[in-house]
């Protein structure tokens, strides 16, 4: 009963630091909660994010942002065909020292460090891609047969343009697979739009200020994992994963629609949401609403359509929200 009581008072405060934490960067990035609450969620979750947008949408000041009010150390790579994975990961130099002894000296990349943006991923080769592969499952890199800790916490936030793909190279799935939740930023509204100009074309900007440190995020990610889920919620996102998989008896009327479904990373992914979720709004624990609400952001990533589909114009958000509708029609009916 203590350590109950304990968790709910923990959780209850963590709460309340989280909602300064949204107003804060709330004054930065004007009219963007949904998004806000989605990158929030994902780095509680000791997860990764793919920011996908067109260009000009704040995305860059987001991450900017986060780095202060987290209190992470921040860096930013731009993506570029030529770029190399020494150019990322970093690179053993040889020095001479004074009295004429040469050395290998590791020089670090830019991801070492808490909060990496990765700008336009889809712009670098598959081969330096894949150098984010290691690094954002393991948190570590090998160079040089040594391996590397990264910095705790370590949370990439990548962007992506949806509709400019010339020069670009794919995300192979392995690696979509490694972002815990795909966020779509998309046009503001137009009095959002108002707002950004009068807050951001004056002579003073609303400065952001730091609200957690790296420890405090690392606790608050403990206190996530601590939180209870019911049964009901345990069932709701089993079924809605399973039924999104085109080769499982719950997901056979998509097998016209879906080459491949979501896999048991899926479900993990959406059992750490739905508890972010809740502690974002001030709640002990999540609810199957939480689960609807988180299905298209953790699914449509990890879902592709297969060609019938495409013909017959349509879309992974689509199909989402009607298996979404469909499990917890039935679920509420249970």
């Amino acid at each position: 009963m203590a350590d109950t009581k304990a968790l709910v008072a923990e959780i209850e405060a963590l709460g309340a630091t989280l909602g300064q934490a949204k107003a804060s960067i709330n004054r930065r990035f004007i009219g963007q909660e949904k998004v806000v609450d989605l990158v929030l969620a994902s780095m509680l979750c000791g997860g990764h994010a793919l920011l996908v947008g067109l260009p000009g949408l704040g995305k860059t000041r987001l991450v900017d942002t986060l780095g202060t009010v987290m209190g992470l150390k921040a860096n930013r790579i731009q993506f570029t065909p030529d770029l190399m994975p020494a150019d990322i990961l970093g690179s053993e130099v040889l020095e001479t020292a004074a009295d004429g002894s040469r050395a290998f000296r590791f020089v670090e990349g830019p991801i070492f460090c808490q909060l990496l943006m990765a700008d336009e991923i889809n712009r670098a080769s598959p081969r330096t891609q894949s150098a984010l592969l290691q690094a954002m499952q393991e948190k570590e890199v090998t160079i040089a047969g040594q391996h590397r800790p990264l910095g705790k916490p370590f949370h990439v936030l990548a962007t992506q343009n949806p509709i400019e793909q010339e020069g670009t190279y794919p995300l192979p799935e392995a690696q979509l697979d490694r972002f815990l939740v795909q966020v779509d930023v998309e046009y503001p509204t137009r009095q959002t739009e108002r707002d950004i100009l009068i807050a951001t074309t004056g002579a003073e900007e609303a400065e952001a200020h730091q609200v957690f440190t790296a420890e405090d995020l690392i606790r608050a990610q403990g206190v996530l994992r601590q939180m209870p889920v019911g049964d009901q919620v345990v069932e709701a996102i089993l079924d809605l994963v399973r039924a999104c998989r085109p080769g499982e008896p719950e997901g056979r009327d998509l097998a016209d629609s879906l080459s491949w479904g979501p896999g048991p990373r899926a479900a993990q992914a959406l059992m750490l949401m739905v508890r972010a979720r809740a502690l974002l709004d001030g709640r002990l624990a999540p609810s199957v609403a939480d689960v609807a609400d988180l299905a298209q952001a953790v699914l449509i990533h990890r879902m592709a359509l297969s060609f019938a589909a495409r013909a017959r114009g349509e879309t992974l958000a689509g199909i989402i929200a009607r298996v979404t509708g469909r499990v917890l029609r039935l679920e509420a009916a249970a």
